[in-house]
């Protein structure tokens, strides 16, 4: 292997993206448009909900009751309405997406000790909001009832009112919640994954139909030679678009970074030289830039935002597609960001998503070489 011939490959790659001002502008412009549209449309962070109340006890306990929910960030109360219907056709029109009930005799079944039932109505076609507000209504439903319980055994005589199970709820690496700093890490895998593969599937494919492509075959350079020539100038404009992903997530997403810089920047490398190195088979493959161009995105855009983890769970995927998700290499590296920007953890834990990282790269790699043949067809 010369490197004399792949330096040489590598500058007139690198003098042809220059020269493309309008091409380098999209590949620098399109990773940052993704992000900020993504980033800020694609929020999972759920609260305002708007509520409407039906309270039928109008009473000093019912009133106490729904300050709790007024109380919290999570809810929106916009309304009380007086009868049935008017809760159902407020859900209908969707001017509310949930509603709370409260049934009459209210605090005069509290006060006799019996049982009462809270009727708590959500929007089902928001699946999302409705298991949130669900959740959180629990909640202070649960706090309410505990509140009664204890006052009254306080009145009965116990000094002792304490409960026997407590519990303490910690969240780890994400603390607020905030589904931005779970989703933007993802987010610049799929899109790095994507436009690394689009930007190298032109690169033969043009060779062929410009007709160049015959004059490289009549040089002594081999195959290997080529692609690692080529892929040398897509993989520092893919580095540049990722540090600037980088600097967007952190700067103005304010997602944190606790991790290594440099293990980041390394993996990334690794990755954007495994999705490269598909997006030149492919090239090889097809040898026409349109084909080229929409297999690539069918290679790399399905499969690294549905299978890679990033929206949905892979444990709760069927057993076939788990297994499938071990062909996609953004499975890897998305896991990879979020331990590096949340958790702060190092190789002694991404080992092996680094491992079979580079072994999907090595794979890739070996495959456009094998199948680039110095021959006209």
């Amino acid at each position: 292997m010369s490197f004399r011939r792949i330096r040489a490959v590598a500058r007139k790659e690198g003098l042809q993206i220059l020269r493309d001002t309008r091409s380098l502008l999209l590949a620098l412009g399109i990773p940052m448009l993704m992000l900020f549209l993504f980033g800020w449309a694609l929020k999972l962070d759920v609260s305002d909900v708007t509520t409407i109340v039906f309270d039928q006890d109008r009473s000093a306990m019912s009133r106490a009751f729904i300050e709790r929910f007024d109380a919290v960030e999570y809810f929106n109360i916009t309304d009380f309405v007086d009868t049935y219907d008017e809760v159902e056709r407020s859900l209908d029109r969707g001017d509310a997406r949930a509603a709370v009930v409260i049934p009459e005799g209210f605090s005069e079944d509290i006060k006799a000790g019996r049982d009462v039932q809270i009727q708590l109505i959500a929007d089902g076609t928001d699946a999302l909001t409705a298991q949130v507000f669900i959740g959180y209504a629990s909640v202070i439903v649960s706090d309410f009832s505990r509140g009664i319980v204890t006052e009254s055994v306080s009145r009965s005589g116990i000094v002792d009112t304490n409960l026997p199970v407590n519990v303490s709820v910690r969240v780890w690496y994400n603390p607020e919640l905030e589904s931005k700093n779970f989703i933007i890490p993802g987010l610049i895998a799929v899109i790095m994954m994507v436009i690394a593969g689009l930007l190298t599937s032109l690169t033969v494919a043009r060779e062929w139909e410009r007709g160049t492509m015959e004059q490289l075959i009549s040089t002594p350079i081999t195959a290997p030679e080529l692609v690692i020539g080529k892929l040398i100038s897509y993989v520092e404009l893919g580095f540049i678009d990722f540090v600037l992903s980088v600097f967007v997530g952190t700067l103005i997403f304010g997602v944190p970074l606790k991790g290594s810089v440099i293990l980041l920047l390394v993996l990334s490398v690794i990755f954007m030289i495994g999705a490269m190195s598909l997006g030149m088979f492919i090239s090889i493959m097809t040898k026409r830039q349109v084909m080229a161009s929409q297999m690539a995105i069918l290679a790399t855009f399905l499969p690294s935002f549905l299978l890679s983890g990033f929206v949905f769970p892979i444990a709760t995927m069927p057993l076939v597609l788990q297994g499938i998700t071990f062909l996609v290499s953004a499975r890897y590296f998305v896991t990879i960001l979020k331990g590096i920007f949340l958790k702060g953890v190092g190789l002694e834990v991404l080992w092996m998503e680094g491992l079979l990282l580079c072994v999907f790269t090595a794979l890739m790699l070996v495959l456009s070489m094998a199948r680039f043949k110095k021959e006209l067809t």
